[in-house]
């Protein structure tokens, strides 16, 4: 039993010699396990570069496909903006084309006759007589007169002339009437004449005058002549124009032969102005002087 249970003797110094020798093993295995670790982080921190290469890469290869679709997309819609421009060039010559074809076909089937039905009417309307019954000569009398506000030559009238309201005139015969005559004179109105201004305010009619480059008298209607009555010519009748067009210049055709005779009475080359039933009108002193 004490031969089993012996232990034997150890050297001196073992203990101290096998603590230095686990010690030195213990050291090497860390520092591999240390070296081993930083091997490790290098390899990490290069694995994590190289994601964020691979990241930049493929955030750049996402652009550079947007660029190419966005060009694609250019290049398909210049296609088809230029398909569409040919297309409507070629409609555009073909409406073109049509529309000639039409006008050809109104001209072949009838645009002559509607032509010469048109040149017809206009020539109706021109073959009435340049003459004085185009005319539309009348009796008025003047209610009120004064001077005109901002030309001392002329005067503003309100002439009755048979209508519903009385007609604005503007005379020039301040330097040849005095104010005084002029009111609630009876006078002989050409209304047919295209209203103007007169200095900033319209006149509708002219008062009739015989006229030298001396003297000027106003036309006396017969007695008994009232607001409206018409002035006729016998040896020209026909209706009036219901407004003279100033680009015929009718009135400068007719005026010249508008003149007083030897007794005063106005003519148009020798026939009398003459109301109905009433009389003649006259000047009161002038003689063959033009009248306007």
């Amino acid at each position: 039993m004490e031969l089993l249970h012996r232990v034997p003797e150890l050297p001196r110094g073992w203990c101290r010699r096998y603590c230095s020798v686990h010690r030195t093993l213990h050291l090497r295995i860390f520092c591999r396990f240390l070296a081993k670790m930083a091997t490790n982080d290098a390899v990490l921190k290069r694995l994590e570069q190289k994601g964020a290469e691979a990241d930049q890469i493929i955030e750049y290869l996402k652009q550079q496909v947007a660029l190419l679709k966005e060009k694609a997309i250019l290049q398909s819609t210049l296609r088809e903006e230029k398909k569409l421009r040919v297309e409507n060039a070629k409609l555009k010559k073909e409406i073109e084309e049509l529309k000639q074809e039409l006008i050809q076909a109104e001209i072949k089937n009838g645009g002559e006759k509607k032509e010469k039905k048109q040149q017809s009417v206009a020539g109706s309307a021109d073959s009435k007589p340049i003459d004085v019954s185009r005319l539309d000569l009348r009796i008025g009398c003047i209610i009120t007169a004064k001077k005109h506000p901002d030309a001392d030559s002329l005067y503003v009238e309100e002439v009755d002339v048979g209508e519903a309201v009385p007609r604005t005139v503007v005379s020039g015969l301040v330097n040849h009437v005095p104010l005084d005559q002029m009111q609630n004179r009876m006078v002989i109105l050409l209304c047919n004449l295209k209203p103007a201004k007169m200095r900033g305010i319209l006149s509708q009619a002219m008062v009739m005058c015989a006229s030298s480059p001396e003297k000027v008298e106003i036309l006396a209607p017969p007695i008994g002549s009232v607001p409206g009555d018409r002035i006729t010519f016998d040896a020209f009748p026909g209706e009036p124009d219901k407004e003279l067009n100033p680009k015929k210049k009718i009135w400068e055709q007719i005026q010249p032969d508008l003149y007083t005779n030897d007794e005063c009475v106005a003519t148009y080359k020798g026939a009398p102005f003459e109301v109905k039933g009433k009389g003649v009108c006259r000047a009161q002193t002038m003689t063959n002087s033009g009248i306007k």
